[in-house]
């Protein structure tokens, strides 16, 4: 079965929903591990290391942003962030603090144990790389090594922002919708935001580009999506 040895750490202070969401993905036949504060969730992702971590925003103590911050700092496990609202600010905050996709309660368990497996396909292919080395002015692919060097230096880049720019990086020139980066990149083919691929190519930018605000890589193509300028 897919999902044995898989390990997921749900944070969520309503203790309610987090019973809900625990019977519902061990229902799929993850392992579940539980905290109720931020403080609790770091300590849990130390001890356990888990594959899949949810989090909601509105914790008490440290915050959801702040845990994902935090995890981020020294990993790149998939993080889905929770929010009561599909609050653009609240979507957009996370998808900054380094988390890879967001859930608006109340959620379908079936939606999210789909975005959960996605996540885990895509972490597992991520492995498997087979293009060639691509050159693109002084940024230098290596999607086998997972490695990216600007001028002879590594950018460290989150296991999301590599595959949107190796994908970009596949065809050079070539304008990518958000429909079909959503599916090739977050393995969407039914579900999705816009947004998920909007705030992933800006943090994209802060880091291949010299000037963000004018980027001469990751370029967008009005109206249609982006592309990488050979």
């Amino acid at each position: 079965m897919e999902s044995v040895g898989t390990r997921i750490l749900t944070v969520e202070d309503d203790d309610r929903i987090r019973q809900a969401v625990k019977l519902a993905l061990e229902d799929e036949g993850w392992d579940v591990d539980e905290a109720a504060t931020g403080e609790t969730a770091l300590d849990q992702y130390k001890a356990h290391e888990p594959d899949v971590v949810l989090i909601d925003i509105m914790l008490p103590g440290i915050d959801g942003f702040e845990v994902c911050r935090s995890i981020r700092r020294g990993s790149d496990v998939p993080i889905i962030m929770v929010t009561a609202r599909n609050d653009t600010h609240d979507v957009v905050a996370g998808l900054e603090a380094g988390a890879d996709d967001y859930l608006t309660k109340p959620f379908a368990p079936k939606e999210l144990s789909a975005r959960i497996r996605a996540l885990l396909r895509r972490a597992r292919n991520s492995e498997n790389g087979s293009m060639e080395r691509i050159t693109v002015g002084d940024l230098s692919i290596s999607p086998e090594e997972g490695l990216v060097t600007k001028s002879g230096e590594e950018l460290h880049l989150t296991k999301t922002e590599f595959r949107l720019l190796v994908e970009l990086a596949s065809q050079p020139g070539k304008v990518f919708s958000r429909e079909v980066l959503l599916e090739r990149v977050w393995g969407y083919d039914y579900f999705g935001d816009g947004r998920l691929v909007d705030v992933h190519v800006r943090r994209l930018r802060t880091k291949v580009e010299s000037d963000p605000a004018s980027p001469r890589y990751v370029v967008t193509a009005r109206g249609l999506g982006y592309k990488l300028q050979p």
